[in-house]
């Protein structure tokens, strides 16, 4: 049997169906699974959009839930994360580590989301997508050419605020 590589999907706490959709389509199957991805997880949210639970020809195990308390486990076993735009999902998939690309809501009126993922895409963390583009970006995606994103330290800003503001600094 081969390794187990799955992908996982989170639209967070919200409705994104286009992104659920995009993902459900045999194209985006048949691209990860050529990739060597065996399992699709899918995190739905609030969505009505209910995803097919298998590939016809049986190459990708698909699953999918509403919500769970907690999606750290998923994405530690993720080898591949697909999420929506929310900057918590981003930065908890970057902080493990997980090849990322980020699928932004257009539906949404005031898009900071999208700017937030232009930015670490273009400095090679994420692949960045729409739901109309998310199968282009798949097949095109050289996960090896992702750089590891390594937090800021806020220890010297805190410093300032604090000789600041007068508190004592060791």
């Amino acid at each position: 049997m081969p390794d187990r590589k799955t992908v996982f999907v989170t639209v967070g706490t919200t409705s994104f169906d286009k992104l659920v959709e995009a993902v459900d389509t045999p194209q985006v199957k048949q691209e990860l699974s050529r990739r060597g991805f065996t399992h699709l997880v899918i995190q739905m949210g609030r969505g009505t959009f209910i995803p097919t639970k298998s590939v016809e020809d049986g190459t990708l195990d698909v699953d999918y839930f509403t919500f769970s308390s907690s999606i750290a486990d998923h994405l530690r076993s993720a080898s591949l994360v697909i999420s929506h735009a929310g900057s918590g999902s981003i930065f908890e998939t970057l902080r493990l580590g997980k090849p990322l690309i980020v699928v932004v809501n257009e539906d949404l009126m005031d898009n900071h989301q999208s700017e937030l993922a232009e930015e670490l895409a273009e400095r090679k963390h994420l692949y960045y997508a729409r739901p109309q583009t998310l199968h282009q970006t798949i097949s095109e995606m050289d996960l090896d050419s992702l750089l590891r994103y390594t937090p800021g330290d806020a220890t010297p800003v805190a410093k300032l605020i604090n000789e600041f503001l007068g508190f004592p600094t060791s």
